[in-house]
């Protein structure tokens, strides 16, 4: 049966503003870093997508070494886009990336305009799309100028290849000088994506104000700290869960007791809310009005519907942002 999308997918989705842009995101997007590779189940992955736009999610977040392998999860995206989704394409806000490493040689990840333009080349090809509407410099790059790096993202812009641009994982003094050369060469920054979670919270530390008074909108990825700020660990580690596959990016000893206990006091302060773990910090990132939108991921359509319940509460009392601090320290 072909796929039709649920004619009610606008009426329950919360829209934020990307800083002082044109452009509304949802307030919970969709990431396909990890569960839409070659490796996984390919059935799967287009049940999630489904849902999500159902769902009213509207943005679709990849990029260039998702997978694994690397490239896949564009591969496989721009097969689920073509089959079900072609039509809706201007409904969608699909972003992509590069920085990391992608191929051989010296032109084969970080900043150069050399590896920036041809990376974007490659997904465009793999999802087989015109342009995509945001392109992010992932990192940065130690070794090139922040300078050829963002006019690398302006020319790809004045080329049509993309919409808008972005940073990933540039802390403050690196956002606020990017920001600022792009400012110049006529192609705003439109969003920052940042690690970002109750158990990562550098961004704290200046970013968001920077952010906000440059009009830049913010998307945190990692909200759930990789399935940490989840029901999944309260007993310990699961053979199936990120942190028990081998060459995972969790790892086992960064679980301690002592995280084991602060997950299992964060369940019960959530339990008080009527939320999952989840749930909540989802919703305690949410409560910031900086924050344009989180970036989650879902291994099954399950997770995502229990993700997407946050937004029935994004509102907490003093007393439960005590509680929560006194927790975390």
């Amino acid at each position: 049966m072909p796929y039709l999308p649920s004619s009610d997918r606008y009426k329950t989705m919360q829209y934020r503003r990307c800083g002082k842009s044109g452009i509304k995101l949802p307030s919970v997007s969709l990431g396909l870093w990890h569960n839409f590779g070659d490796v996984d189940d390919f059935e799967n992955a287009r049940k999630i997508i489904h849902l999500a736009f159902d769902s009213g999610i509207t943005h679709f977040d990849l990029a260039n070494n998702y997978g694994p392998s690397p490239g896949s999860a564009e591969t496989n995206f721009g097969k689920i886009l073509r089959q079900d989704l072609l039509g809706h394409r201007d409904e969608m806000i699909i972003s992509t990336k590069a920085g990391y490493y992608m191929w051989e040689g010296p032109y084969g990840e970080w900043g150069s305009k050399k590896y920036l333009v041809s990376s974007l080349d490659q997904s465009l090809q793999r999802m087989g799309l015109e342009y995509v509407d945001i392109f992010y410099s992932h990192r940065p790059d130690p070794d090139t100028p922040v300078e050829e790096t963002m006019s690398a993202l302006d020319l790809i812009v004045r080329q049509g290849k993309a919409l808008y641009v972005g940073i990933s994982n540039y802390r403050n003094d690196e956002a606020e000088k990017a920001i600022s050369i792009l400012k110049e060469l006529g192609t705003p920054c439109l969003i920052h994506q940042p690690k970002y979670s109750m158990f990562e919270r550098w961004a704290e530390g200046g970013l968001l104000n920077i952010l906000e008074e440059n009009g830049v909108g913010c998307i945190p990825f990692s909200p759930l700290a990789q399935g940490l700020l989840t029901n999944r660990y309260l007993n310990g580690v699961p053979a199936d869960s990120r942190a028990g596959r081998p060459g995972g990016f969790l790892k086992p000893a960064n679980i301690t007791e002592e995280k084991l206990q602060t997950i299992r006091r964060l369940n019960d302060a959530a339990q008080k809310r009527g939320q999952s773990l989840a749930q909540m910090a989802l919703a305690w990132l949410l409560k910031d009005t900086r924050i344009t939108s989180v970036l989650i991921g879902a291994s099954k359509p399950e997770q995502l519907s229990d993700s997407l319940k946050s937004l029935e509460n994004i509102s907490f009392g003093s007393e439960e942002l005590a509680e929560i601090e006194q927790i975390l320290k």
